[in-house]
C-alpha cells in the first residue's frame, strides 16, 4: 500500500481493515467453538459431541476460507495455533445434505427429518 493519500490507497486500507476484521471474527468463533469442544469432550453424550465436533469444523473452516482471502494459505499454522484436533480435521469442508444443519447432523441423519 502506498502512503500517497489518493481515493485508491483510502480504498485499499478499508479493504485490509475489513478483511482483518473478518479474519477476527473467524477466529475468535474458531477458538470459542474448539474450547466448547474440549470443555464437553468426556462429559457429554456422544450426539452432543458430534454436533460440536460438526460446528467446529464448520468455524474452523470457515477460519480456513478467510485466510486465503487474505492471501495467508498455510493452514498449519491454524491447525498449531487453535490446537485442532484430528477429528475436527477429518470433518472440514465437509458439508451437510441439502436442507439439514450441521448442528443438526447426527451419524449422517437429521434428528428434524420428516
Amino acid at each position: 500500500m502506498t502512503l500517497f493519500p489518493t481515493g485508491f490507497a483510502a480504498l485499499e486500507y478499508e479493504l485490509m481493515a475489513e478483511q482483518a476484521n473478518a479474519l477476527g471474527h473467524y477466529g475468535r468463533a474458531a477458538e470459542a467453538a474448539l474450547a466448547k469442544l474440549v470443555e464437553r469432550e468426556g462429559q457429554a453424550a456422544e450426539a452432543e459431541i458430534e454436533i460440536l465436533v460438526a460446528n467446529a469444523a464448520q468455524c474452523v473452516w470457515a477460519l480456513f476460507i478467510q485466510r486465503e482471502a487474505c492471501g495467508m494459505s498455510n493452514g498449519r499454522d491454524v491447525i498449531t495455533q487453535y490446537c485442532v484436533p484430528g477429528k475436527v480435521l477429518a470433518r472440514l469442508g465437509a458439508a451437510p445434505r441439502r436442507g439439514e444443519s450441521p448442528l443438526t447432523v447426527r451419524r449422517g441423519r437429521s434428528e428434524n427429518r420428516d
